[in-house]
């Protein structure tokens, strides 16, 4: 057992172990990995990722759970938004699985899992990363999305030809100004990583967006 798993509750342990990981976890993550480079590489795109052997504990979802441990790992520190904090059944789950130091601000986190998009704390409070080390901001992570029944917002930028559009729901009402202005700043500023039942799609900091004409 890792040692971060040792210092939770017994109880939180124990219902750890009952939520298991992938079946192989080496393939397994290397194809969620290929994923999610993918959707990176080409934003606004939808990218499978095998879910259907992943039961987490609420509210953590399958895709959410496939992303963590695949990303996240005894380097990557990992802020939880307040609805995930509450369950310490999650808490063991990351902690017994990638072994991911947990932490409270959301300025020190490499990795950020947001459970309720609507109530997602502004863009600028995480890790924008610096001129010289961009690549330190952090990647946030937004559950339980439905794509092409939001708001459009048509995308521009590096893997994208001439442009596209994308629609993922639900995000808070001024989310997509602080995309906006997350790229202006661009080489600084976060990544964003839109996991939905099954599938995933990503608009790294580079990506321009336009909002719809009023």
């Amino acid at each position: 057992m890792p040692a971060a798993a040792e210092t939770m509750p017994q109880n939180a342990t124990q219902n750890s172990a009952l939520a298991p990981g992938f079946q192989d976890p080496v393939h397994d993550a290397q194809d969620c990995f290929r994923a999610i480079m993918n959707a990176m590489a080409r934003p606004g795109t939808l990218h499978g990722v095998r879910t259907s052997e992943l039961t987490p504990p609420a509210p953590l979802t399958p895709a959410g759970a496939a992303a963590a441990l695949t990303l996240f790992d005894y380097d990557t520190p990992v802020w939880l938004d307040r609805t995930l904090m509450a369950s310490d059944e999650v808490k063991g789950f990351l902690r017994f699985h990638t072994g991911a130091p947990i932490v409270s601000e959301p300025v020190e986190a490499a990795f950020a899992l947001v459970a309720d998009p609507l109530q997602l704390i502004s863009l600028a409070s995480f890790n924008q990363g610096s001129a010289e080390y961009p690549d330190t901001s952090t990647t946030v992570i937004l559950l339980k999305q439905d794509f092409g029944d939001g708001d459009k917002v048509t995308l521009e930028g590096p893997g994208i030809e001439k442009s596209a559009q994308f629609a993922p729901k639900p995000v808070p009402p001024t989310f997509w100004d602080q995309v906006i202005a997350n790229n202006r700043q661009f080489p600084r500023g976060v990544d964003l990583i839109f996991a939905g039942s099954a599938e995933i799609a990503a608009l790294p900091r580079s990506t321009h967006v336009t909002l719809p004409e009023s």
